[in-house]
């Protein structure tokens, strides 16, 4: 009678096979990390460009009006009603203070509006925005919290927003500008700092050139 071996993985071969996989387990963990990072940078960086191409798309100059600068197009963040943050691109066209409805930006991705609700939950619970662009929502997409956004460099100060000018050139604390004489262009590179609630992910830097708004993601100067 013919003795028939069939194949099959020694011990040896089998504790093998578990150690390469964790390998690749501990390899694909950074991975992951420099995924989320990567998302909200290339995020928020293409949002601040669509906020300068709106600026040169729209010369909003009114030689009739004191006010005019307040116009332009702005990208800014606002907090919600639990900690969490969303951005949003608009043009205060009626020099009002504020964006309202009907200013601000649609997202071509999608076709919603790139403006939320500050007075409603948005880290956790998005339902209260329907007609809202989700890629806005930086804590729930991102896990960037309320708190973790900062700006320096050029930037620096109270103002949690910059805009842009017909030419491209970046300016901040305009919303009050009551003369069109452009002081509120920024003079030095604006730095756009955003710290994830993981400890693990360092933070994520973005610039903003002075003079051309060039915008990009520091160490990553093609981006």
């Amino acid at each position: 009678m013919t003795n028939l071996k069939k194949p099959a993985f020694t011990m040896i071969e089998l504790v093998m096979v578990i150690v390469v996989l964790g390998i690749l387990a501990v390899l694909a963990m950074p991975r992951l990390d420099r995924d989320l990072r990567q998302e909200a940078g290339d995020n928020i960086l293409s949002a601040i460009r669509y906020t300068q191409h709106m600026a040169l798309m729209d010369d909003v100059t009114n030689p009739n009006d004191n006010e005019w600068q307040k116009a332009f197009w702005r990208f800014g963040f606002e907090g919600c009603s639990d900690n969490g943050i969303f951005y949003y691109i608009g043009s205060d066209k009626d020099t009002q203070g504020s964006i309202d409805a009907g200013e601000e930006a649609i997202d071509p991705s999608n076709g919603l509006s790139v403006m939320g609700l500050n007075n409603q939950p948005c880290e956790t619970d998005i339902s209260g925005h329907p007609n809202v662009s989700p890629n806005i929502f930086i804590t729930k997409k991102h896990s960037i919290s309320d708190g973790n956004v900062a700006w320096s460099g050029g930037c620096t100060g109270a103002s949690d927003y910059i805009g842009f000018d017909h030419l491209g050139r970046p300016h901040r604390g305009y919303t009050g500008s009551t003369a069109p004489d452009y002081s509120s262009i920024i003079t030095s590179d604006c730095n756009l700092t955003l710290t994830f609630d993981a400890s693990d992910i360092s933070p994520l830097i973005i610039t903003i050139e002075k003079q051309t708004g060039h915008a990009f993601i520091v160490g990553q100067p093609d981006s």
